[in-house]
């Protein structure tokens, strides 16, 4: 039985952990962060994208904070219809990702 509480009690601290490296940006912080210069406009960064898959549609954005950095990312569809998960560096623009949604 102590093994199972030591083993749930890991688990738990580990999710907890990684929730904590992570989160979603609301709207107003988002823009707060684009006006004060902090990150790169959203019309640059998804100009970004769309020139990696050009033709595609963009069906979702999210800023997120994660480990200190702010990540843009981007779901796509092609024309095809494949979708593409990208994350983008929003303060520099740089790709971080680009792969295939599975």
């Amino acid at each position: 039985m102590k093994t199972l509480i030591t083993l749930f009690t890991a688990s738990l601290v580990a999710l907890t952990a990684n929730l904590a490296h992570a989160r979603d940006l609301g709207p107003d912080e988002a823009l707060r962060l684009r006006d004060a210069g902090t990150i790169v406009s959203f019309e640059k960064l998804n100009a970004s994208a769309l020139a990696k898959h050009p033709g595609a549609t963009i069906t979702e954005t999210e800023l997120e904070e994660e480990y200190g950095k702010y990540i843009y990312q981007i779901e796509l569809r092609d024309q095809q219809g494949i979708e593409w998960d990208l994350e983008l560096d929003a303060v520099t623009g740089q790709l971080l990702k680009d792969h295939q949604d599975t």
